[in-house]
């Protein structure tokens, strides 16, 4: 507005309410959050007292009811009503009528009378719908926490069934979609392709005593006992990096000391069925809430690079195999490096290409959900149709046989295969069996956390104690098969809930809801074991485009952590941060610094697991547990933990009970 017109003095007021509140540090000292701005411009010389109007202003917003009708009020009209009402609640009188005590007294009183009267009509009236929402609100109970305990043997577990089991029904009914069926493909061959790889890795490791075979058909076998029975069936469970380092140094120990490797497996298995009833019995992954997003997202990234990692590690194998001599010469490794980044572009822009606005929306869904599959053949065929050019295929065994049948079959004797097992071996085996827990425990327990996030809004809940009898349960009585034992894996599992992720329309999509259901699980399982019946079909698939969904899992998976959110903003000016809670509740310097405590954790980690001593990455990913601790209330405030480490970062604070809604607007302005 003008502040002049035709001579005559104007003053512009603008009250405003902010969508959260907002730290001004421009406009103070101290970093408080503030929901209310009060603006007066005016010319220097004016009869108006500018001081004194804040003043008063300072006054209306102490006060509580006038706060909330502010709070809420949808209209302007609503908050003159309400300056309105303040007003007539105000007693003004001059000091100097005031004569003696009982007239202050008589006031005073009056003035609760009026007080309890404004309270009282600032309730909406006890209508019939008022009284049905009082009923629905007290008589609804508060969310359920998985984690508490219930002080009663197995009594998590139990809570665990009787909650998601009431939902069995509808876990089969809503798969009935297409992109349910465009997920099992596609987590078809995320599951296939580290199982396969996996496995030759592991019969190298073993001398050859597990590998693809044994791999194939426990991922298949476990995966469909696991998503007919667990709580949360969205879960993809296969083998993993330290699950192979375990084995790896198992076996060498076990050579060390003349000792059956395949043996000494069965009685690890015995303790750990031995140790995951104990815990689940004592309700012990209440300790999981000990779990913060801090070191949930430290380890989700890590795993995400890995994955990114060994994409870009194995084409440079094919390059050190395969050297380009003559640049326009057909060449395997110009050729693997063509199908790997087209399959990944191709899935990525489908991906993308969902959420658009060209051609129908049926069609745009159709093609997202199906962008994986739909990469992965027009590689294959893009592959066959260059046939002066080599390059490596998938190689899936042929048959059910063991890798090594001379020297084990499918049942392992537990005292020993081809010589008496000692004694002593079979208690001692309680040592590396505590360990395989404390893999297994870590990497499905946060699995089951990242997969839960409030953000992917799931409904039907999750079971952390009864997935963990099962998966370790399940893992303990394969060993007598000689098969390897599994856990969940982290980033198959967060594209498996991706890919069954309902995003809203839009040119900013958010979740609606995820397709929580068994049948997914239960068919790329079943689809793994027949693999080995499919060998001429899956031999057409190079390796190479294989490269480009491990690098679009990885990619995809970093999508929602807000670590990697908060790594891209350290390179990002500040006046393009987004409006989130830990970019604009806390200062820019102090959300970096938050940042760069968790890459240095996540270096750690990293050095870790590329050095000899790989088999302690569980325990320094435990250490950043008491790291977290130590910073609250020292290094960061309680207000900052909460804005950058929340369980849901986009919960505002009026809605978390214990504190006061009013707070933010307690600096007058």
């Amino acid at each position: 507005h003008s502040l002049y017109t035709n001579d005559d003095i104007l003053h512009t007021v603008v009250f405003v309410r902010l969508k959260e509140a907002t730290v001004l540090e421009s406009a103070f000292e101290t970093p408080v959050p503030v929901r209310f701005i009060f603006v007066l411009i005016g010319p220097s010389k004016s009869e108006i007292d500018y001081h004194e109007t804040g003043r008063a202003m300072s006054a209306l917003m102490a006060d509580k009811v006038f706060n909330q009708a502010a709070l809420k009020a949808k209209t302007a009209r609503e908050v003159t009503d309400a300056l309105t009402d303040f007003m007539d609640c105000s007693i003004v009188i001059p000091p100097t009528e005031i004569q003696n005590e009982a007239m202050l007294s008589s006031i005073v009183t009056f003035q609760k009378k009026l007080l309890r009267d404004r309270c009282q009509s600032s309730d909406p009236p006890p209508g019939p719908e008022t009284k049905t929402r009082r009923v629905s609100i007290a008589s609804d109970p508060p969310p359920e926490d998985p984690l508490a305990r219930t002080g009663r043997p197995f009594g998590g577990m139990l809570r665990d069934i009787k909650r998601r089991y009431s939902y069995y029904k509808s876990d089969i009914t809503d798969a009935l979609n297409a992109q349910v069926l465009a997920a099992v493909i596609f987590i078809y061959f995320a599951a296939l392709s580290p199982a396969i790889t996996f496995g030759g890795l592991l019969a190298d490791k073993v001398d050859n005593m597990i590998g693809v075979p044994e791999l194939l058909i426990s991922t298949s076998i476990q995966g469909i006992i696991f998503c007919c029975v667990a709580a949360q069936p969205v879960l993809v469970i296969g083998f993993s990096g330290p699950l192979l380092l375990f084995e790896e140094a198992f076996f060498a120990f076990c050579k060390s000391q003349d000792i059956e490797y395949i043996v000494g497996r069965v009685w690890v298995g015995v303790w750990l069925v031995i140790i995951v009833v104990i815990i689940v019995a004592c309700e012990g992954s209440f300790l999981v809430r000990f779990i913060s997003r801090f070191t949930q997202e430290i380890f989700s990234i890590l795993i995400s690079l890995i994955f990114i990692y060994e994409t870009f590690a194995k084409l440079g194998r094919i390059f050190a195999a395969h050297p380009i001599i003559n640049p326009p010469y057909p060449n395997t490794a110009l050729l693997s490096m063509c199908l790997m980044f087209g399959c990944f572009f191709i899935a990525y822009f489908l991906r993308q290409f969902k959420n658009g606005t060209f051609l129908p929306g049926k069609i745009r869904r159709l093609l997202g959900d199906f962008g994986v599959p739909i990469a992965i053949f027009l590689m294959i065929v893009a592959d066959y149709s260059i046939e002066d050019t080599y390059t490596q295929k998938l190689m899936v065994p042929k048959g059910l046989m063991v890798s090594n049948p001379e020297k084990r079959g499918w049942l392992i004797n537990p005292f020993g295969e081809h010589q008496s097992f000692p004694v002593w071996v079979m208690f001692a085996c309680c040592v590396p069996a505590l360990l395989v827990f404390i893999l297994i425990f870590l990497e499905s327990q946060i699995t089951t956390l990242i997969i839960s996030k409030p953000e992917r809004k799931m409904v039907k809940g999750s079971g952390f104690h009864f997935d963990l009898l099962v998966l370790v349960g399940m893992g303990g009585l394969s060993a007598i098969f000689g098969m390897p034992w599994l856990s969940a894996a982290t980033v198959r599992s967060v594209t498996h809930a991706n890919a069954l992720t309902v995003m809203s329309k839009g040119t900013k999509p958010v979740i609606e809801k995820v397709m929580e259901q068994r049948v997914s699980g239960i068919l790329v399982a079943l689809l793994v074991g027949l693999s080995i019946l499919m060998e001429p079909i899956l031999k057409l698939i190079p390796m190479a485009a294989l490269f480009g969904i491990f690098l679009y899992m990885g990619v995809t998976s970093l999508s929602g952590i807000q670590l990697w959110d908060r790594m891209l903003l350290l390179f990002i000016p500040k006046k393009y941060h987004p409006n989130e809670p830990y970019a604009t509740r806390v200062s820019t310097g102090r959300m970096h610094l938050f940042t760069a405590i968790q890459v240095v954790c996540l270096a750690v980690l990293w050095i870790v697991k590329s050095s000899p001593i790989s088999l302690a990455l569980p325990f320094v990913l435990i250490l950043t547990i008491p790291l977290r601790m130590l910073m609250t209330g020292r290094l960061f405030t309680q207000l900052e933990m909460k804005c950058l480490d929340a369980d849901d970062a986009k919960v505002t604070f009026e809605e978390e009970p214990g504190q006061d809604v009013y707070c933010e607007s307690q600096m007058p302005l």
